[in-house]
């Protein structure tokens, strides 16, 4: 999974917006962790779980991190400044984006889903912004 976000790292540009979807277990953390060391973070991923979002601004282009794992409804997100992320230019990185239904996610939102496909794999499927 940190080999493939490395590699996915290379294809993303300021102000993009992915979602990521999948079990707990499934490597979303994994993925992102791969995606910060292709861009260059010096701080590796840790999910935000606690702390709701990490920044990483030392990169090719900065990234905040979110887990909406724990987040008991939208209004949480927005009050934790969801709607300045947006506008940000950073590339934001949602675990748990459909947490709600995918309402906080913005138009344009590619969208990764990971699944557990056995005892040692993962599928990932990649959806695109529309």
């Amino acid at each position: 999974m940190v080999a493939l976000g490395r590699a996915f790292s290379a294809a993303l540009e300021a102000g993009d917006v992915i979602g990521f979807v999948g079990d707990l277990g499934a490597g979303k953390t994994h993925f992102i962790r791969g995606v910060l060391e292709g861009l260059g973070a010096g701080d590796p991923a840790a999910s935000p779980t606690f702390s709701l979002v990490h920044e990483h601004l030392d990169g090719r282009l900065p990234v905040a991190h979110f887990d909406f794992y724990r987040l008991k409804g939208e209004d949480e997100a927005l009050g934790m400044g969801w709607d300045e992320y947006l506008s940000s230019g950073k590339i934001l990185l949602v675990e748990w984006a459909d947490r709600f239904g995918g309402a906080l996610m913005p138009a344009g939102t590619h969208w990764l889903v990971l699944r557990h496909s056995g005892e040692h794999s993962r599928t990932v499927a990649f959806r695109p912004a529309e």
